[in-house]
């Protein structure tokens, strides 16, 4: 194995330059800030977590865990998700807080990839979970608050596509009973969006074409309202019923938030079928193939940690977000404070006062003859509203300190 140089870093991970870093905490706080007003209260959880209880709560597969041991031997996780150490804390340190309990997170999240995947192994989230709360209510409120928590990010124009696990449970129930492998070839096609491979899967089942031709059928089902009536005239299944009645009743609300224009019921969308229970729902910005944002009701995972709650939420992806947010990163005035060696402490007086006042200030040890270049290119930005550089940074504005004992200039 070839030692890695010393400007390396391992694969799928990256570095932030301050520009970027600006725009990622920005992109945070926006988001938070929004997540506050619907009355969720933020938590930190550890990166490192146990294997045994959130590593494998995780929805996460096992080889996509980063472990290692700590001194005891113990083998420990960097946490792949936020959910899983949530549901931790209100199975233990919030056991004796009322239902529903409502909380927000922002955080890095890691996951082992392929190399060749081109994906990233360590990437931030900012996320809800509502915990204690089965209605519909609940479910379209995650919709609603991510349609909001994407507007407060600044993504210009995006899309939620909302779908139920039980409608395709149920209809897999009705026309392939028994056929496990079968019922997850097609699955795992859904899940990976390859609409080719769906099809491609149900030619090669020895079935009537009736039954095929019902599970190909839902790849049509994409709308609005008018879905929910269609798939209850598709499948008779009473599980598949009673999702798509669940999804009508989440549509209701929606449209009462007033938000139906960035929502689309899409039954191909399942999530994860080990982990999710019930709605899930993915958004996608314009001209990004990526999801922005997922999420759905996961009522079987608190019941890991020792109270069994039904349970909803979302993560916003911010490390895509910064690729379709473009002026994110606030622009705030930049002030030298330059100053000769007589006069340093007034200078760092002055200084201390404008970042008291909210200033971006930096100061800087001067010569008589730079003082006399920075005032010369400041007269000049003045009369042709051009830049401010010193050593390679540019500023807003200049306050001088000369040499002698005249005052400010």
């Amino acid at each position: 194995m070839t030692k890695p140089k010393v400007f390396e870093k391992p694969t799928g991970v990256k570095d932030y330059l301050p520009h970027a870093v600006s725009k990622l905490r920005k992109i945070e706080r926006s988001v938070l800030e929004c997540m506050q007003l619907w009355g969720y209260e933020q938590i930190i959880t550890p990166a490192l977590e146990y294997y045994d209880t959130v590593g494998m709560a995780s929805s996460t597969s096992d080889q996509k865990l980063f472990k290692l041991l700590d001194r005891r031997g113990t083998t420990i996780v960097l946490r792949s998700d936020m959910t899983a150490p949530i549901a931790r804390v209100v199975g233990s340190l919030l056991k004796d807080d009322s239902f529903p309990i409502r909380l927000s997170y922002h955080g890095n999240v890691f996951r082992a990839f392929e190399e060749e995947g081109g994906r990233d192994s360590e990437f931030y989230q900012t996320g809800v979970e509502l915990v204690g709360d089965a209605s519909p209510e609940a479910d379209a409120e995650m919709i609603a608050l991510a349609v909001a928590s994407l507007k407060a990010a600044g993504v210009p124009s995006f899309k939620i596509a909302m779908g139920h696990v039980g409608f395709l449970n149920g209809l897999f129930e009705e026309t392939l009973p028994g056929l496990v492998s079968e019922q997850e070839t097609l699955k795992a096609c859904l899940l990976q969006r390859d609409h080719v491979g769906y099809r491609d899967a149900i030619r090669k089942l020895t079935l009537d074409a009736a039954w095929k031709k019902e599970l190909e059928d839902i790849l049509r089902l994409r709308g609005g309202q008018e879905v929910c009536d269609q798939a209850l005239e598709l499948s008779a299944n009473e599980r598949a019923q009673s999702a798509i009645r669940h999804l009508c009743e989440v549509w209701d609300v929606l449209e009462a938030y007033g938000i139906q224009e960035h929502v689309l019921i899409d039954l191909t969308m399942i999530g994860d079928f080990s982990y999710y229970t019930g709605m899930t729902f993915e958004g996608y910005a314009s001209h990004l193939g990526f999801p922005v944002c997922s999420g759905g009701r996961y009522d079987n995972l608190l019941a890991q940690f020792g109270r069994p709650a039904h349970a909803t939420g979302f993560a916003l992806k911010t490390t895509r977000i910064l690729e379709v947010v473009e002026d994110a990163a606030e622009q705030r005035e930049r002030t030298l404070v330059a100053y000769a060696s007589t006069r340093r402490q007034e200078a760092l007086v002055k200084a201390s006062q404008l970042r008291e006042q909210g200033a971006i200030v930096v100061t800087a040890l001067v010569s008589t003859a730079e003082l006399g270049e920075l005032r010369a290119a400041d007269l000049e930005r003045h009369l042709s509203k051009g830049e401010l550089v010193y050593r390679g940074k540019s500023y807003d504005k200049l306050v001088p300190f000369d040499y002698g004992k005249e005052g400010l200039a």
